[in-house]
C-alpha cells in the first residue's frame, strides 16, 4: 500500500525530523525561512526511500511540491487565533494529497515491504509518539493549567516528562490493544490514577485537576482509537 508508505514518511517528515527551532523560523519569517524549503526537501526525499523505486520519482516531486503550496498556505494566512484550525486544516489537506496520488498509482507500485500488517503497525506506532503529542497539545493549548504556587504540592518534574511518559502509555495502550489483551488498558489507566491524580488531590487545584485529566483522556483515547482502527483494517 503506497498510501501506508507516504504516511510514514509523512509522520518523520512533519514530527520526528522537523526541530521546533526549524518551526519557530518558518512562523517568524515565512517564505523567507530557509527551514521551509530544507523541510519540504526532506518531506520529497522520505517519500523517495519509503517507496523504494525510482520510477516513482514524480510521485516524491508532487508530494513535496503539495507540501510546500500546503505549508506556504498556513504560514501566510494563519494567525494567533487561527493558529490551531490551521494546523489541522494543513494535516487533513496532506492527507488527501497522498490518498490521491495513493489512490491513482496503487496499480504501479512495485512493493518493498511484503508485510502490510508490519507496516500498518508501525505507522500506528509512529502516529502515538510525537504526533500524537504534538495534535494533544494543540488540543490543550486553549487551556492553561494553574500555575504553581506556595500553597500548592511540590509539582516540580523532569524535563520533558509528561511527554515521554504520556508517549510510552500511549504505546503501552496500544500494544495491549494489538494482542488482545484489555485488562492491561485497565491496569494502565490505575496506574496513572494512583501515582497521578492522587497528587494532584492533595494540590486542591481543580482547574489544574481537569486539565491533567483531559489531557489523559485525549492520550488513552488516541491509543485506543488507533489500537481498533488497526485491528478491523
Amino acid at each position: 500500500m503506497i498510501f501506508i508508505k507516504l504516511i510514514l514518511a509523512h509522520l518523520f517528515g512533519d514530527f520526528i525530523l522537523q526541530p521546533n527551532s526549524w518551526v519557530a523560523d518558518k512562523e517568524n519569517r515565512k517564505l523567507k525561512s530557509k527551514y521551509l524549503y530544507f523541510h519540504v526537501l526532506i518531506h520529497a526525499v522520505l517519500s523517495l526511500i519509503f517507496l523504494w523505486d525510482l520510477k516513482l520519482w514524480w510521485v516524491a516531486g508532487f508530494v513535496g511540491v503539495s507540501h510546500f503550496i500546503i505549508d506556504a498556505c498556513k504560514l501566510t494566512f494563519q494567525t494567533a487565533k487561527t493558529k490551531k484550525n490551521w494546523f489541522f486544516i494543513d494535516q487533513l489537506l496532506h492527507v488527501l494529497v497522498i490518498a490521491g496520488v495513493s489512490f491513482y498509482c496503487n496499480e504501479f507500485t512495485i512493493e518493498f515491504f511484503k508485510n502490510q500488517e508490519f507496516l500498518k503497525i508501525v505507522m500506528a506506532a509512529l502516529f502515538l509518539t510525537t504526533p500524537a503529542s504534538i495534535f494533544i497539545k494543540i488540543l490543550l493549548s486553549s487551556w492553561t493549567p494553574v500555575p504553581e504556587t506556595a500553597d500548592n504540592i511540590q509539582t516540580e518534574s523532569l524535563s520533558s516528562a509528561g511527554k515521554y511518559i504520556g508517549i510510552l502509555e500511549r504505546l503501552l495502550v496500544f500494544t495491549f490493544i494489538v494482542v488482545d489483551h484489555w485488562e492491561g488498558v485497565g491496569f494502565m489507566v490505575a496506574a496513572k490514577s494512583v501515582f497521578r491524580f492522587s497528587d494532584l488531590a492533595q494540590a486542591k487545584q481543580r482547574k489544574l485537576t481537569e486539565y491533567v485529566l483531559i489531557g489523559t483522556l485525549l492520550s488513552f483515547g488516541m491509543a485506543v482509537l488507533t489500537g481498533i482502527l488497526i485491528k478491523i483494517i
